[in-house]
């Protein structure tokens, strides 16, 4: 397993170095000084952002029952990120979060357990800015990341009994960190940073209960081309709206325990009015209604089968966005069942909500969550909606 990992970071800090090569190349064959072609549209290149991350930690345990399964997990992994950065040629919402890098990132990692596996992950990021300028040399930042793990070794009732973590070979992988980067020259900088790492499939199978995992990490950065990017903020306009209206279908399923490996299908639908606080939040409130296949088998349901009240749930909730770009943006909610049922694996009277949605197209948007009460995954929700705006004038 040792060698397997080995072989994966070497594969990624050759990609990183192979990297650090072709972008001086690529600046070699690229026009130069003043070009008389006014028919010639050439693009405007975005600065290119190439880090390897190297991290250690450990994992942090959920319950005993993971303890006494598999004992004290050490972690180390790696990542190599390619971003680009963005300026004030963009989106407006670039200049409100201080220019962030958006871009993808590779990662594998192993915690020197045959039960785990070396897990694997493919994810996209945005880093953004904090209180840039203020140093010379130093600058910081935070991170969020949203991507898909996998060549995880799963549970297994006979071959794999000791990973009571989770029971899927592929599953989603969350990351939120912080780095502190120092500018060694113009086109190498070293740093540092902290992490907090999530695997988890939202409960299409069991096991769940996910790992959770809090590494620190060292950082190389190599920037190709370092210029100076266009950070001119301007003066925003009004926003111009009294409100929206959001209405959203969401479909998903859902395992229930790992004996029984029989999915059941569950679905969403929800309406909800909210307001923009400012151009980075929308606060407002709505409702959903719960569908629970799982409601009308008997092997779940039991004496409630062939009950209406049996398959639906729901009730009021919160609202909020995190509003990132104009097309994307966080999704939460905070709700309270008016009827729930606990065998649809309702288990608590609030339900919460966080994921993230894109616009597709005018005004249609579609995005994924993870719907779960308190800590513990509900299912993943597919989700697809349209948004109805409301003008002041």
């Amino acid at each position: 397993m040792i060698k397997i990992v080995s072989q994966s970071r070497r594969r990624i800090i050759t990609i990183f170095f192979w990297l650090c090569c072709v972008y001086p190349l690529q600046a070699q064959i690229w026009p130069r000084g003043n070009v008389d072609t006014p028919y010639l549209q050439i693009p405007k290149p975005k600065q290119v952002v190439v880090q390897l991350d190297v991290e250690n930690g450990g994992m942090i345990a959920n319950n005993h029952e993971i303890t006494q399964s598999l004992g004290d997990m050490y972690y180390n992994g790696v990542n190599l990120r390619v971003g680009w950065q963005t300026d004030h040629e963009g989106d407006t919402y670039h200049q409100l979060y201080n220019y962030p890098i958006y871009g993808i990132g590779l990662y594998a990692s192993t915690f020197r357990k045959a039960e785990i596996g070396t897990p694997t992950a493919l994810y996209g990021f945005v880093s953004v800015p904090i209180a840039p300028g203020r140093f010379r040399r130093w600058d910081f930042n935070y991170r969020i990341s949203l991507g898909l793990a996998s060549n995880f070794v799963p549970y297994d009732e006979e071959n794999n009994p000791l990973n009571v973590l989770l029971g899927s070979h592929r599953n989603v992988f969350i990351d939120l960190g912080f780095q502190t980067h120092y500018r060694l020259s113009t086109h190498f900088q070293i740093g540092m940073g902290v992490s907090f790492h999530h695997f988890s499939n939202g409960s299409i199978r069991q096991p769940n209960k996910g790992i959770n995992l809090l590494p620190l990490s060292a950082t190389l950065t190599y920037i190709p081309h370092r210029k100076a990017p266009d950070f001119t903020k301007a003066e925003l306009p009004e926003l111009d709206e009294k409100g929206q209206i959001h209405l959203h279908y969401a479909f998903g399923i859902k395992q229930f325990e790992p004996r029984n490996r029989k999915r059941y299908f569950k679905s969403t639908l929800g309406m909800y009015w909210s307001y923009a606080v400012g151009y980075k939040w929308r606060l407002g409130v709505g409702a959903d209604l719960f569908y629970s296949d799982s409601g009308n088998q008997p092997e779940i349901a039991g004496d409630a089968l062939n009950k209406i009240g049996s398959m639906f749930s729901g009730g009021p909730a919160f609202y909020i966005d995190h509003v990132l770009t104009k097309r994307l943006y966080l999704n939460g909610n905070i709700g309270v069942y008016l009827h729930r049922n606990q065998f649809n694996g309702e288990i608590k009277p609030v339900f919460l909500r966080i994921g993230t949605r894109y616009t597709v197209w005018k005004n249609a948007y579609a995005g994924v969550s993870i719907k779960a009460h308190t800590g513990k995954a509900d299912f993943v929700e597919w989700t697809m909606g349209y948004t109805l705006h409301r003008k002041k004038h």
